[in-house]
């Protein structure tokens, strides 16, 4: 039997290169091109793109988040109709949703599926990408002037990454030595330039290494409302260091994960790999960097970047990977 070969193209924008040419190779060579639009998509491009009668291959969504109410049109589409969760013979929570020979759990909008696949969780509540990251950074003499003004591009790597506003991300940034200074709280800068030129100006304090002490002052201040912090808003932080601590962290790196707070540990040079494991939240492995050389710091930037959790919302990124998976198995059915 011949072998139906198609193609579903999801994009959320305007190419940057042609896709009339090619897309008419592809369905000349009898791929079947489906098209969805989402968001503020060029409706022509999709047109351009799409195998003909357009109608049944062109589609748009207002958002990922929506995405799934796709799926039935491609059952329909592939001819894939078998519906095992009409026998009530399951155990998801709140949806089922019937895929050849089986049968997912999935959630409604505004719930995510948790990791034993059949219970909800409620997604973010509607506060899109709000986060509140705090550095806290390392100011000691060791760190040398030249490896300093490093340490500030780190920062500031991280900071383009962000979509910073007052519903979105907040930045705030804590320098410690001997002693510990806020350089500035959560929420004082509104948008990514003000907080990197404030970043810039920061002075070296060029002192001792107390990070116990800097540890507390996260946990008991720099997460407070009195300084900028959102309820309800994830918080996370950055402590970067390049040496052992010359006091205790046990207890403030403790109290610091206990609260909620994601705590990423990221060391230079002499730190110690047992007091940045033990600042990291779990999992460990996925939440502490070392590196020998200042100059490989903006590596680890690359790595925090995809780290940090800063989608439009949580639940639309894993919409778009469920609704990925339950077209590929209905494309895997048609194979069988």
């Amino acid at each position: 039997p011949s072998r139906l070969q198609v193609a579903i193209v999801v994009t959320d924008g305007r190419p940057q290169d042609g896709v009339q040419d090619v897309s008419a190779r592809a369905r000349a060579a009898g791929i079947e091109i489906f098209a969805i639009g989402v968001g503020r998509v060029d409706m022509g491009t999709l047109r351009q793109m799409a195998s003909e009668p357009l109608d049944e291959h062109v589609d748009y969504v207002e958002s990922y988040s929506v995405i799934e109410k796709l799926t039935h049109k491609f059952q329909e589409a592939f001819c894939v109709v078998s519906d095992l969760c009409a026998t009530g013979d399951h155990d998801c929570e709140q949806l089922c949703v019937s895929t050849p020979g089986t049968y997912r759990c999935a959630c409604r909008d505004g719930f995510s599926l948790n990791s034993d696949g059949r219970t909800c969780t409620a997604c973010n509540g509607g506060l899109g990408s709000a986060l509140d990251l705090v550095f806290l950074i390392d100011g000691s003499k060791s760190v040398r002037p030249e490896n300093f003004e490093l340490v500030k591009k780190f920062i500031n790597q991280i900071v383009d990454s962000l979509e910073v506003s007052e519903r979105q991300a907040q930045v705030g940034l804590v320098q410690y030595s001997s002693s510990v200074r806020q350089e500035f709280p959560l929420g004082h800068f509104k948008n990514k330039k003000d907080i990197k030129a404030a970043v810039k100006k920061m002075s070296y304090m060029e002192k001792g290494t107390m990070t116990g002490q800097a540890l507390k002052y996260l946990v008991d201040s720099s997460f407070s409302a009195i300084n900028g912090a959102r309820p309800g808003v994830p918080k996370v932080g950055i402590v970067f260091t390049d040496g052992r601590s010359q006091d205790y962290i046990s207890d403030a790196a403790k109290k610091a994960k206990d609260s909620g707070f994601r705590m990423f540990a990221v060391g230079v040079g002499n730190a110690v790999e047992d007091e940045l494991r033990e600042i990291a939240s779990e999992p460990v492995a996925e939440h502490y960097f070392y590196t020998a050389d200042f100059r490989t710091i903006s590596k680890i930037g690359k790595k925090l970047q995809m780290k940090i959790c800063v989608e439009e919302d949580p639940c639309e990124c894993k919409s778009i990977v469920k609704f990925q998976t339950k077209v590929e198995e209905l494309i895997t059915s048609l194979q069988q």
